[in-house]
């Protein structure tokens, strides 16, 4: 799977496609994009929240149940004929997300390794990708 060499998109299935994090700090510094943070609202105030993003939980603690205000909540961010960038923890639930955007018809792109990336081998995140990780805009309450 190779990016896209103008775009620096890759393919993906369901969805626009995926993007790294520094292309999505792009796009949300341009403003060619709405970043919607799909984390729960626990994860974005104790972890840490992109500035500018929209905080729009795809599941919500506790019991990860379905956000029943999702597809309203995502028609309320993103203009007509514009696109929308998914974070999540590790780029899981901003896939189905992705999907699920795509299929209310807004042009919709995963990004990759989330937030705060996958655990490594000592099982903490934040070590081996993500937003933070890359050193993009964050801040933590």
């Amino acid at each position: 799977m190779t990016a896209d060499a103008k775009s620096g998109v890759l393919p993906a299935d369901g969805y626009a496609g995926d993007i790294t994090p520094e292309q999505a700090a792009r796009w949300l510094t341009s403003g060619d994009a709405v970043l919607v943070d799909v984390r729960t609202d626990a994860e974005r105030e104790w972890v840490g929240f992109v500035p500018g993003a929209v905080p729009l939980a795809w599941k919500q603690w506790p019991g990860m149940a379905m956000n029943a205000g999702f597809d309203e909540g995502l028609r309320a961010a993103v203009p007509p004929g514009g696109k929308v960038m998914l974070l999540c923890r590790s780029g899981v639930r901003s896939i189905a997300a992705a999907r699920r955007a795509t299929e209310l018809g807004i042009e919709a792109y995963n990004i990759l390794e989330g937030f705060e990336g996958n655990p490594d081998a000592q099982g903490h995140r934040g070590a081996t990708g993500g937003w933070r990780f890359h050193q993009l805009p964050w801040r933590q309450n």
